[in-house]
């Protein structure tokens, strides 16, 4: 049977995931308030970021800008889309 948690970002009960996503206590919040659905959607969401914005994860200043988005994304806040992309309606 599947973790359930209470995901933050859709407000309901959801399948969680299987491991926390990143060490620390960071990671130990994620894992506990975050759905396998609404991590999935992260990470495409980052990797368009990435991509878009021509990110260097060598660089201290993108990996802040990322987890500021992260969280933004997470909490249902406003956070940045990728330049050109149009969402499906």
């Amino acid at each position: 049977m599947a973790r359930m948690v209470f995901c933050k970002k859709y407000q309901q009960e959801l399948e969680g995931l299987a491991l926390p996503p990143m060490p620390g206590a960071r990671g130990k919040e994620l894992f506990e308030t975050v759905s396998k659905k609404a991590w999935q959607e992260w990470l495409q969401h980052q990797t368009m970021l990435i991509n878009e914005k021509r990110l260097n994860l060598m660089d201290p200043d993108a990996r802040t800008y990322l987890t500021e988005q992260m969280e933004k994304f997470l909490n249902n806040e406003n956070f940045d889309a990728a330049e050109g992309f149009v969402p499906k309606d």
